[in-house]
């Protein structure tokens, strides 16, 4: 997800159990390239876990050209973008808007897999719209062209995010290829993930949104997938958790950047966890979002997570 799972947040949920985070969306443009912005999405550490790098663009031999760029740069992995629904993106005829142009998407993915050694995976949705879901067309192209690993969301391009992921098309996929399937849509909590993997016979499932705020949420699903119980962190610990990656914010940006870039990543935090809390922790949202530096940031969340945990020990 391009402007989220940046190096921070990659960091916080591998570290939270997430088995793998997939780096920001990158484009094949190389005039875009070497920007600050691409820059940035590039950075990969240790603790950032397996890196798998996310290429988008349109052109067969950019996109190869982009791949090898990377995995010479020491990607594990290069995962290619026919997913993304986002209006300019697909404007350029890349993203979720390549599912209409099978043959494209057999040139893209053939030259990207020759242009590399590491491992090639995809992400797809489930098809043009609801009257041409053409997710097993391009399931089986991609098997043909070399691809590892499909990720489907349980959308078509033309529904965007709106209404409910539907699966039964990830599950016709499952059955027409053989290599591993990926389902991601609306799958909010392990209860969720288990009910999917039952209905679709997926190899495993990729979150996506419903990790905004939940960098933890990741991490509960593998627990459950592997049988063990997915505890749910206390308030208290979630707001350690957003203190560790607001600190991990601030060293990655730098305080101008750090300050900005933490407000929406806080929103969200809010926002997860608004339901739960009373309501007069809802105004701190705004508070938190004028504030503008650093260490007012820290404290903010430092003496709502004591309010927190004080309230959990009382009761």
């Amino acid at each position: 997800m391009a402007g989220v799972t940046d190096l921070p947040l990659r960091e916080l949920c591998v570290g939270l159990g997430a088995g793998m985070a997939v780096a920001e969306m990158l484009t094949s443009d190389p005039k875009l390239m070497t920007s600050r912005k691409s820059s940035l999405r590039r950075c990969h550490n240790a603790q950032s876990g397996l890196r798998s790098v996310q290429i988008v663009g349109n052109e067969a031999q950019q996109l190869a050209e982009a791949a090898r760029l990377n995995a010479d740069d020491g990607a594990d992995i290069i995962d290619i973008n026919m997913g993304c629904p986002a209006k300019k993106v697909c404007k350029k005829a890349a993203g979720s808007a390549l599912l209409a142009d099978e043959r494209r998407v057999e040139e893209i993915l053939k030259a990207v897999v020759a242009a590399v050694d590491v491992p090639v995976t995809l992400k797809i949705r489930t098809g043009v719209s609801p009257q041409q879901r053409n997710g097993v067309a391009i399931a089986k192209i991609a098997e043909d062209a070399g691809i590892q690993m499909l990720t489907v969301h349980g959308r078509t391009r033309a529904d965007r995010f709106k209404g409910e992921a539907e699966y039964c098309t990830i599950a016709a996929i499952v059955d027409a290829v053989g290599i591993p399937v990926l389902a991601n849509g609306d799958i909010t909590t392990p209860t969720k993930a288990l009910a999917v993997l039952e209905q679709t016979g997926a190899a495993g499932v990729m979150i996506g949104r419903a990790a905004l705020g939940r960098p933890w949420l990741p991490g509960a699903i593998a627990q459950a997938l592997s049988g063990a119980l997915a505890i749910q962190p206390s308030h208290a610990e979630r707001f350690l958790q957003m203190r560790t990656h607001l600190t991990a914010l601030h060293d990655f940006y730098g305080d101008f950047m750090g300050i900005r870039i933490a407000r929406k990543h806080v929103g969200w935090f809010f926002d997860a966890i608004e339901a739960d809390l009373p309501s007069t922790f809802l105004s701190w949202k705004r508070h938190f979002n004028a504030l503008e530096d650093t260490e007012a940031q820290q404290a903010l969340l430092q003496t709502l997570g004591s309010h927190c945990q004080n309230n959990e020990l009382a009761a």
